[in-house]
Order: C-alpha cells, then structure tokens, then sequence
C-alpha cells in the first residue's frame, strides 16, 4: 500500500506563491510518475502537472501557462508544486497521485494512489 501525503496549502492573497509537498511512503518512490491535480467547488478534478519517475521529464497542461513548476526528490520521496503568480480562480483542493504509466498521466482514472488534498485559497 502507498501513502501520500499533501502540505503547503493555505491562504494566499493574489499574486503571491505557494509550494506544495506530497511525501510518500510504503513504495518505491522513483517507480512512480507523480501527477498533481486540482479540484474546485462544482467542478471536475483537473489534471495540472507531471513527473517521471527519475525527474527528468515533465508535462504541463497547457492552462498553467509558466506559473506552475513540478519537481520531484527522490531521496525524500517527496514532489513539489511550486505555484506563482495566484490568482483567485486557483482556488481549489490540491491533491498529489502516483502512477505506473507516463501514457496515462492526464488520465485521473489511471493513477494508482492518491493523497487526500491540501485546500489552496486565494483571496482577491
């Protein structure tokens, strides 16, 4: 079994930054590609970001445009998400997940573990 674990959420005001954590545990951490997703009120969770298993790819939805960074540490068996530039709509449930398969990343449904969500606000 994988445990993951989200933190570095909160209230931000608008334009400043934020930096999430997922540490995992209970697997090998480099076997997995880590994605983050995103979850507003009302809304579809929503592919954001991912990682290869050693840290040398990632992939981008093409809504985030530069604001957002991915980055992995094996070592610590822990992802980041480095959020920039805030606006008040990336107000939502931040949630980490690890999956097998690259060719399934933008694929919620093909991730096999999944943190429990770290609230991000933004205020205006």
């Amino acid at each position: 079994q994988v445990q993951l674990v989200e933190s570095g959420g909160g209230l931000v005001q608008a334009g400043g930054s934020l930096r999430l954590s997922c540490a995992a545990s209970g697997h090998t951490f480099s076997n997995y590609a880590m994605g983050w997703f995103r979850q507003a009120p009302g809304k579809e969770r929503e592919f954001l970001a991912a990682i290869t298993g050693s840290g040398s790819t990632t992939y981008y939805a093409g809504t985030l445009k530069g604001r957002f960074t991915i980055s992995r540490d094996n070592a610590k068996s822990t992802v980041y998400f480095q959020m920039n530039s805030l606006k008040p709509e990336d107000t939502a449930v931040y949630y980490c997940a690890a999956v097998r398969s690259w060719a399934r990343i933008r694929d919620l449904y093909g991730y096999d573990f999944w943190g429990q969500g770290t609230q991000v606000t933004v205020s205006s």
